[in-house]
């Protein structure tokens, strides 16, 4: 019997997922997809189920059970009976979520330990259901921070193992292919709880913006995350090219743009064992250079920095 013609949500998500996969994963790895049970990751699911049909290549689903909310084990159990429903076999993996951070921070690290840890069994590609939505808020809270053009790039489509098929399509696309697909996502309670940012964001924030300013704001701000992340990598390239001694002379990278010398000073202060140096860390740093009046040592988490005939030198 020949099968039912695909939707137009749910084509369209197969259609972003195999040139994803032409353009950014084309060897024939293994594909490994992220699924929470929701919209975005059980559409995402779909379209590989659809796209390993017409090109056949190794494809499974983890879904990682954080065990925050009640129930989550009956949840998690019931995206992978979704997906096998999609063709896709899959499994559960429990995390403990702890550590710095924050829980949500805590939750997306441990999910992306045990993600990569299981991609690599075999190598595998893992493909993430973000959308255009999820590229929008990220680069709102990036403007809420005062963060630079790294974080407001946002999210590439590839990095590493990891590949985003769905960057390029709104969350009513993958809202909608479920529907066609008759399939009932899974609602995570902390989507919606206004005491996380990134849930004010999603529900108060994006919509009132998009209310105020016209409809077109969630793709303008995912254009700039694109706009933003090729000039960041243009920098980083450029910061690349400048390897650092131990202790490099303040002569050699004072002549440097701005923009460079912060990448190379704190690729520098990261070499020398510093933890996560913030903005503001580079920035004092970068005073030892540019505003020298024989100042005292600049205190950064793991590391003390200070200029010493015309070096800077770290304890």
């Amino acid at each position: 019997m020949a099968r039912r013609a695909l939707g137009p949500a749910t084509l369209r998500v197969a259609v972003a997922v195999r040139r994803a996969l032409a353009e950014h994963a084309p060897g024939g790895q293994p594909l490994l997809v992220a699924c929470s049970g929701g919209a975005d990751s059980l559409a995402l699911a779909a379209g590989v189920a659809e796209a390993v049909r017409q090109q056949p290549r190794p494809a499974r689903v983890l879904v990682v059970d954080h065990g925050l909310q009640p129930g989550s084990a009956e949840a998690a159990a019931d995206a992978v009976g979704r997906c096998r429903g999609l063709g896709l076999p899959g499994t559960v993996v429990r995390v403990r979520v702890e550590g710095p951070g924050g829980p949500e921070a805590s939750a997306r690290d441990a999910r992306h330990r045990a993600l990569l840890a299981e991609a690599g069994v075999d190598d595998a590609v893992v493909l993430l259901g973000h959308t255009l939505d999820d590229q929008a808020e990220q680069v709102l809270l990036g403007l809420a921070r005062g963060s630079g053009p790294r974080s407001l790039a946002g999210m590439a489509v590839r990095r590493g193992p990891l590949l985003r098929p769905l960057l390029g399509l709104r969350r009513a696309d993958t809202e909608a292919c479920c529907r066609e697909l008759g399939l009932q996502p899974w609602q995570d309670p902390t989507n919606a709880d206004p005491a996380l940012t990134r849930a004010r964001v999603r529900h108060r924030v994006l919509p009132l913006l998009e209310a105020e300013l016209g409809p077109g704001l969630a793709e303008a701000l995912a254009r700039t995350a694109d706009l933003c992340r090729r000039d960041a990598e243009a920098l980083d390239e450029l910061a690349g090219r400048h390897r650092t001694e131990a202790e490099p002379l303040c002569a050699d990278l004072l002549p440097l743009p701005p923009a460079v010398r912060h990448r190379v000073l704190r690729r520098w202060l990261l070499e020398r064992g510093a933890r996560q140096p913030g903005h503001d860390h580079v920035l004092a740093v970068d005073a030892l250079l540019t505003s020298w009046r024989g100042q005292g040592p600049i205190d950064v988490p793991g590391v003390r920095v200070r200029r010493r005939d015309g070096r800077l030198t770290t304890s």
